[in-house]
């Protein structure tokens, strides 16, 4: 399951992100350091299911259809806040920056409306700037990265020159734990431009700031965006940052337990609800739920939690939704189950790649694939598409 990070300093949402994401009941309150330990939950990307496509009843097996739309599963991390000098160790620093090691993308939550300092204490709204927050947070996981292999620098050069291992191959190892790739490490290299071994201290930086961002990359969340001060820090990170997405935690939050309790008919990531009964609604409800809707849905289209999930791992990781199924003209499994399983691959996988994802022995065994769509047997190199239905032919 792909793991996304939720990082950012103390009392910015993180948890309410999370608990809105999971709809999981992680403690919430106005102080640093709420979080002491990382909660961990299961969060959803939402896809087009093809059941509407081929006018069928699916049957999924490893995620969920609601109403033509598939909700697969991922992973979250919430970490406890972060403050400046995390990396060395200040305040519980060290401790959360290793909880994000495996975390493939990060997403990290500002307090868009600038009402909380560096520290996570509560300010005049609008008095706190909240592109200080995304600096300090990139320097602090920036050095954290720096830390693991920059003390090291010299030994690794000799271990590499003495035992003619490739330097690459030595930087990925120095980094085993931490979720980069060899092909991650070349890649990054190339920033600097020159040998490994003529490398300073001020190219290591800028080969670890190239290496997170191809390794680990973020998404801002602009969260508390329903505040008045809010809305232009909002239009200011989107001039400095590419991936800045509007939320408001508090508000899915509520959206979901509104629908969960049977209130009103919504859907994460929907641009609006529908009350289904306003007689069981009490004024004080009526009145936050036309808040929502007006302050939060109209003004940017939705409350940002699904956008912000989708975009991590459809952008910024690049995946894409496959469907395997075992009979390609009834597109079902072996028991007889339609569209049983979505599984999110990276783009530019190959039918093999899909076939070990599913089991290492139907991988070992693997000899072709089917698209579902075409009935037609499909070449080994052919590049599977976002909602392919493959049917994979073994030994």
């Amino acid at each position: 399951m792909i793991e996304i990070g939720i990082t950012g300093k103390p009392n910015v949402g993180k948890s309410s992100f999370f608990n809105a994401a999971t709809l999981s009941k992680a403690e919430v309150a106005s102080y640093p350091f709420t979080t002491i330990d990382s909660n961990r939950g299961v969060a959803y990307v939402t896809s087009q299911c093809p059941c509407k496509e081929f006018n069928i009843k699916c049957n999924p097996k490893n995620s969920i259809c609601e109403d033509g739309v598939r909700f697969i599963p991922v992973e979250l991390i919430d970490v406890a806040g972060l403050v400046p000098g995390a990396h060395e160790g200040r305040g519980l620093g060290n401790k959360f920056l290793d909880d994000l090691r495996q975390a493939s993308v990060f997403l990290h939550v500002v307090d868009a409306s600038g009402s909380t300092d560096e520290e996570g204490r509560p300010v005049e709204p609008g008095s706190y700037d909240p592109i200080k927050d995304v600096e300090f947070l990139e320097k602090e996981i920036l050095m954290w990265l720096y830390g693991i292999i920059g003390k090291n620098w010299d030994r690794l050069i000799r271990k590499a020159t003495s035992e003619k291992i490739d330097m690459a191959k030595v930087i990925y190892e120095q980094f085993s734990g931490v979720g980069v790739s060899v092909e991650d490490v070349i890649e990054a290299s190339r920033k600097v431009g020159k040998d490994y071994h003529s490398w300073s201290n001020e190219d290591l930086l800028v080969f670890v700031d190239e290496l997170l961002k191809i390794a680990k990359p973020s998404l801002i969340v602009a969260n508390k965006a329903d505040m008045a001060s809010a809305r232009e820090n909002i239009e200011r990170l989107k001039e400095k940052y590419p991936n800045v997405v509007p939320t408001s935690a508090e508000a899915e939050l509520a959206l979901k337990r509104a629908a969960k309790a049977g209130l009103i008919d919504y859907t994460p990531g929907d641009g609006d609800f529908k009350i289904l009964d306003e007689g069981k609604l009490t004024k004080k409800q009526l009145s936050a739920l036309e808040y929502i809707r007006e302050n939060v849905l109209k003004v940017y289209g939705s409350t940002g939690i699904q956008e912000a999930l989708n975009r991590a791992v459809f952008d910024l990781l690049d995946m894409i939704v496959v469907y395997p199924v075992e009979d390609e003209h009834k597109l079902s499994d072996k028991e007889g189950n339609i569209l049983p399983d979505a599984f999110l691959i990276p783009r530019g996988s190959k039918p093999r790649d899909l076939a070990y994802l599913i089991h290492t022995e139907i991988g070992d065994s693997f000899m072709h694939a089917i698209d579902a769509r075409k009935k037609m047997r499909i070449a080994s190199d052919y590049k599977l598409q976002d909602r392919d239905i493959i049917t994979i032919i073994c030994k």
